[in-house]
C-alpha cells in the first residue's frame, strides 16, 4: 500500500511527537478527568467530545466518530497521505525518512508523479505568457493592470489554442497519457485519444500551503464558455478541501483572512498590499473550507461581488463560519461589482476605508432584510420581526444578543419584552433540532445503519458489537493470545471488516509486533482507523479485562454466526442446498 518503513522509525515517529503537542496546535485542548478533550475540528458541536488518549498517543471523538493516531490526524486535517503525513512529522522532529530504494509504490508513486507533473505544466504555462505566440494573453493581463512581479508571483501563465501542446511537453518529460489525464491536465474521449484539458485561457496555478502546484484554474480570453474552467479532482487535489493563495495569506501580518469569490479579485487585492485575500475554487465555500479558515485566523471579512448570487454565498459563508466560532464581517461594495473593479476605479486608499468600515455580519443580516420590508407595513412589519429573530439565534453573547433586541425593539416599536420572547423561543427550538440531530448520528453510530466501512453491522448488531468488544480487549490485553485463538478463529466472525482488524492484532501479536496505533495506521484508511480506535475508546470505558469476559463475547459472536448461518440456510433455494451437499461429497 505504501513504502514499507521500519517499524522502528515509525516508533520514533510517535516518540518524538506527543499527540497532546501536535492536536494542540489545532485544537484547543483542556485536561479533564484524567484526559484531554476539546471541540472536533472535524464537526460542529458545542459540547466538546474530542478526546485524546495520552496512554495510546490516540484521539477519538465521541460525538461524531472520527479517531485515530497522530499520522491519522495529520492526514485528516492538512488533508495528505500517508507518506507526506510521515514526511511532515518527520521534518518538525528532526528526523530523514528513510530511503529504502522501493519507490512509492501504487497511489503514492503516482502521487508523486502528479505534483512533478503539475511543476512542468506550471513552467510551460508561464513560459507561453512570456512567448511571442503569448501576446494577446500578455496584452490582456496588461489590461487588467497586474504588474510583471504580480505575474511571476502568481505563476500566471497561458494554454494555447491547441489540442496537445501540454501533452506532448510532458510526454518529452516522460508521462504517459494515462498518468497525465490522471492528474487531470488531459482529457481522453470515447475513442481513447487525449487531448489537454485548458486550452485558449489564461493560467492561474494554485498552489498548496506547502509550496506544491496541486492544480490550475483557467479563464477564457474572450466571451465563451465556459467562463473558468478548474482541475477535475485529482490524488493531490480536492476543490472542496483548498483555497486559492492561502500559501501566501497564512504569512500575512493582518491576523484575519478577506474572502474573496474569484482568482482577479484576490490577485488584485495582494497587489494592492492585502495579502490575507483568498478565494474558494469555483464553488461556494465548503464546510471543510471553513474549517481550514477556521484554523488559520478567527477574523474573517467576507468580500464576494455586489450581485444576488455573491450575496446568496455571502449568507452561507456567514453561517459556515459563524458556527466555528468565527467573527465575520461583511464588506459592502458600493460603486464596483467585485474588488478587482473597485480598486481600478477607486483605489487603494479607498478600498482601505471600505476594509475598515465592514460591518458584523449581524448587521449585514439585519440591513439586508430592512431591504426586503416596508416597516410602515404591519405586516412587512412582523416578517422582517420573524426573521431578525431568526438571525440573533446565531449571537452567541447573551449581551450583544440583548443589544440588537433592544435596538430592533426600538426601531420597529415593540415591547422589547414580546420581541425577545420570540427570540428565545427560536434559540429553544434550534436547541432541540441540534439535540435531536445529534441522537440521531449517535443513534446510526451505534446501530451501524449507513456504516460504509463495516457495512454488516446493521444486520449483525450484536455479533458485530461483541466483535468489536472482542477486538479492544485483544488488543488492551495481547497475553489473553492464546486463551482467545484457541476459543475462536476468523471464520467464527460474522463481518469481514472486523475478522480482517482480528486476524491483523492476531497476526502482529504471534509475530510479537507493536500493537501501537502508528503501527496500524500504514494498514488501514482514515475511515477504518476511526472504526478500530472507537472500539477501543469505548471498550476503555466498559472492559473489566477478564477472561470470563472474554468468553462472554465468544460465546455472543458464535451465537451469532450460528444464527447468521441458519439464516442462509433458509434462504437457500432448492438448487442452492443440493449443490451445498454436491461440494461436500467432493
Amino acid at each position: 500500500m505504501f513504502p514499507l518503513l521500519p517499524e522502528s522509525f515509525l516508533q520514533e515517529i510517535r516518540d518524538r511527537n506527543d499527540a497532546e503537542s501536535i492536536i494542540s496546535r489545532y485544537v484547543r485542548l483542556k485536561r479533564g478527568g484524567g484526559k484531554l478533550v476539546g471541540l472536533c475540528p472535524f464537526h460542529n458541536e458545542k459540547t466538546a467530545s474530542f478526546t485524546v488518549f495520552e496512554d495510546t498517543q490516540s484521539f477519538y471523538c465521541f460525538g461524531c466518530g472520527v479517531g485515530g493516531d497522530i499520522i491519522t490526524f495529520i492526514k485528516m486535517i492538512e488533508n495528505l497521505d500517508y507518506m507526506d503525513a510521515i514526511r511532515l512529522l518527520a521534518e518538525q522532529s528532526g528526523l530523514e525518512v528513510p530511503d529504502n530504494n522501493s519507490s512509492f509504490e501504487g497511489t503514492s508513486k503516482l502521487r508523486e508523479k502528479i505534483l512533478l507533473m503539475n511543476k512542468i505544466a506550471a513552467n510551460f504555462f508561464h513560459k507561453n505568457l512570456n512567448s511571442p505566440k503569448g501576446k494577446i494573453a500578455k496584452e490582456y493581463v496588461n489590461n487588467r493592470q497586474l504588474t510583471a512581479n504580480t505575474i511571476t508571483r502568481f505563476g500566471i501563465g497561458i494554454a494555447f489554442d491547441e489540442w496537445d501542446g501540454l501533452l506532448k511537453e510532458l510526454k518529452q518529460n516522460g508521462y504517459s497519457q494515462e498518468e497525465i489525464c490522471s492528474a487531470g491536465l488531459a482529457i481522453k474521449n470515447e475513442k481513447g485519444d487525449c487531448y489537454d484539458r485548458f486550452r485558449n485561457r489564461l493560467i492561474f496555478p494554485i498552489i498548496d500551503v506547502r509550496g506544491n502546484v496541486i492544480a490550475f484554474g483557467g479563464r477564457v480570453l474572450d466571451n465563451s464558455m465556459p467562463k473558468y474552467l478548474n482541475s477535475p479532482d485529482t490524488l493531490v487535489f480536492k476543490k472542496s478541501l483548498n483555497l486559492f493563495a492561502l500559501n501566501f495569506a497564512k504569512s500575512s501580518a493582518s491576523g484575519r483572512l478577506i474572502l474573496a469569490e474569484g482568482y482577479m479579485d484576490v490577485i488584485s487585492m495582494h497587489q494592492a498590499g492585502f495579502t490575507e485575500a483568498v478565494a474558494t475554487l469555483g464553488t461556494a465555500i465548503t464546510q471543510q473550507q471553513a474549517r481550514l479558515i477556521s484554523r488559520y485566523t478567527k477574523n474573517v471579512i467576507i468580500a464576494y461581488d455586489a450581485d444576488s448570487a455573491g450575496q446568496k454565498a455571502t449568507g452561507k459563508a456567514i453561517e459556515l463560519l459563524s458556527s466555528l466560532g468565527v467573527i465575520v464581517k461583511v464588506l459592502k461594495i458600493t460603486g464596483g461589482k467585485d474588488p478587482d473593479e473597485y480598486i481600478k476605479t477607486f483605489g487603494v486608499e479607498k478600498f482601505k476605508t471600505l476594509i475598515s468600515g465592514s460591518g458584523n455580519h449581524i448587521e449585514y443580516r439585519i440591513n439586508d432584510l430592512r431591504a426586503k420590508y416596508n416597516l410602515e407595513d404591519a405586516q412587512d412589519t412582523i416578517s422582517f420581526l420573524r426573521q431578525a429573530a431568526e438571525v440573533f439565534v446565531s449571537v452567541r453573547n447573551a449581551i450583544e444578543r440583548e443589544v440588537y433586541i433592544n435596538k430592533i425593539a426600538s426601531e420597529t416599536n415593540i415591547s422589547k419584552e414580546k420581541f425577545e420572547i420570540e427570540v428565545n423561543k427560536r434559540i429553544k427550538e434550534k436547541g432541540k433540532k441540534l439535540f435531536l440531530d445529534d441522537f440521531k448520528a449517535k443513534n446510526a453510530m451505534l446501530t451501524g445503519i449507513r456504516d460504509t466501512v463495516n457495512p454488516q453491522k446493521a444486520k449483525n448488531l450484536l455479533g458485530a458489537k461483541a466483535e468489536e468488544k472482542l477486538i479492544s480487549l485483544f488488543m488492551q490485553n495481547p497475553d489473553f493470545y492464546q486463551f482467545i485463538t484457541e476459543r475462536i478463529s476468523e471464520d467464527d466472525f460474522v463481518t469481514d471488516f472486523n475478522k480482517r482488524v482480528f486476524v491483523y492484532i492476531r497476526d502482529r501479536i504471534e509475530q510479537n509486533l507493536s500493537l501501537d496505533f502508528i503501527m496500524l495506521s500504514k494498514d488501514f484508511s482514515n475511515d477504518e482507523m476511526s472504526k478500530i480506535i472507537g472500539f477501543c475508546a469505548n471498550g476503555k470505558l466498559t472492559h473489566m479485562n477478564t477472561k470470563e469476559e472474554t468468553d462472554d463475547y465468544i460465546n455472543t459472536i458464535k451465537k451469532a454466526k450460528n444464527k447468521s448461518t441458519l439464516k442462509d440456510i433458509k434462504d437457500m433455494s432448492m438448487e442452492d442446498w443440493s449443490n451445498s451437499f454436491k461440494n461436500k461429497s467432493k
